[in-house]
């Protein structure tokens, strides 16, 4: 029989199905890219750990906390603050059952008329409520702060990523900060830290050895390193000591009818310095806002002493560059940091990539420049940002010797980057500077 030329190629699409398609379809429960997988380009330390991930979701109360949005003449009632946080860690599978999660999400805004709320899903690389290992000692904490508005699952790519290495990480939803949820303002500049520093509390708690709880005796919060995206970032940089200025009190009298109640996380302040945890022994900060709506000044800057990794795009137009991360970076004396800029990018240098969702006609934009790039694949910005916090926090919360991935040219047109596949390290930029 003689073979057409249309039926050898049909054979041979078969064939590359069979030898290049079929395997990666295998290791996405059918989906051939997830949030979080390596690109061909993508560098080193990105590639995920050897832990198998479980996932678990867990709601605290935070009781007698101060009601801000309810406040009249500056004086504001108490209540009980609900807080939900999903959980990451080294799990260990039935045979057979592969990593797959299905997370629940939410584009648009509760506030926003004009952006109804969207239910959509997407799949991640975790197995729901999976047994912990239990064998191989404590793995040290990661905390999540995610920006306004936002959820605990904006960043999964990083928090499967993270707990396949061996730590275990707590990603909260700021009540009053969510898509579901978003309230005015001042609800989030007041209690992003306070926040973090209650689920820390929560999470030492459920961690004890006799408390019977999955986390007992597999977390290790004395040696706990923060997240933070945006107003995450104006967060976490304030557990880890940067109070806020007098000016930042004077902007949330102004929003909240004279309320003093930013007052306690300013530096200077005796409450907020008997809060600075010790805890805390590494910062990641995406893209903090405030520096630039003068949150902070150089004193408040001193009180940061912790190793901090700052990411930014030098086009952010949310918190500025400039004016806001690079001055807080420059500021903050006291600390051990660097900062990584993605050349041309704006704001969203740390979420995951746009939703299939975010590509309906017809949907505003902002749908998906809550998660997208215009200069920037963010599925490479993912695998970046995983390469670089796997080094930093390996080296601060697990004494790895990971320091040849930044002992790094400044920028990474001039020199291949360590870790970076060849021709690959374009368009970054990486400063350090040393504690004084």
């Amino acid at each position: 029989m003689k073979l057409t030329h249309s039926f050898l190629v049909l054979v041979c699409f078969f064939i590359f199905q069979i030898i290049y398609i079929s395997p990666v379809l295998a290791q996405g429960g059918g989906a051939s890219f997830l949030y979080g997988d390596a690109l061909p380009d993508a560098p080193e330390m990105s590639a995920r750990g050897e832990h198998q991930v479980g996932v678990r979701t867990l709601k605290f109360i935070n009781e007698g906390q101060i009601d801000i949005l309810n406040s009249k003449e500056g004086v504001a009632p108490l209540y009980d603050r609900p807080l939900t946080v999903e959980v990451w860690y080294p799990a260990t599978l039935p045979e057979g059952e592969k990593e797959l999660v299905i997370y629940d999400e939410v584009m648009g805004t509760s506030n926003n008329p004009q952006r109804p709320l969207l239910p959509f899903t997407f799949e991640g690389r975790a197995s729901r409520e999976a047994k912990p290992i239990a064998d191989l000692g404590k793995f040290p904490l990661v905390i999540v702060s995610h920006g306004y508005v936002g959820s605990r699952i904006l960043l999964t790519y990083l928090t499967e990523n993270l707990a396949s290495k061996g730590y275990v990480v707590v990603a909260i939803d700021h009540t009053e900060s969510t898509f579901r949820d978003a309230a005015p303002f001042p609800s989030t500049l007041l209690n992003r830290s306070k926040d973090v520093l209650f689920v820390m509390d929560q999470i030492a708690e459920l961690g004890k050895t006799n408390s019977k709880h999955f986390l007992a005796g597999i977390v290790d919060v004395e040696t706990t390193g923060l997240v933070g995206y945006s107003m995450g970032g104006y967060g976490v940089l304030n557990v880890a000591g940067a109070g806020y200025s007098k000016e930042a009190v004077q902007f949330f009298a102004g929003m909240t009818g004279g309320s003093n109640a930013l007052a306690e996380r300013t530096y200077g302040d005796e409450t907020y310095a008997s809060t600075v945890d010790p805890r805390v022994k590494a910062v990641v900060a995406f893209a903090p806002w405030g520096m630039r709506e003068k949150i902070w000044n150089l004193e408040g800057l001193k009180g940061l002493k912790v190793p901090t990794f700052f990411v930014a795009g030098s086009e952010d137009d949310i918190s500025g560059y400039e004016k806001g991360i690079k001055a807080i970076f420059e500021g903050a004396a006291n600390a051990n940091r660097y900062l990584l800029t993605y050349k041309n990018a704006r704001h969203n240098v740390a979420p995951n990539p746009p939703p299939s969702a975010a590509l309906q006609p017809g949907l505003h934009i902002d749908e998906y420049y809550r998660y997208a790039e215009p200069s920037w694949d963010e599925r490479r910005i993912n695998n970046i940002n995983q390469h670089f916090v796997t080094v930093f926090l390996g080296i601060h919360l697990k004494q790895l010797d990971f320091g040849k991935y930044l002992d790094l040219k400044e920028d990474s047109n001039e020199e291949n980057w360590t870790g970076f596949k060849p021709r690959s390290s374009t368009g970054l930029e990486l400063l350090h500077m040393e504690s004084k």
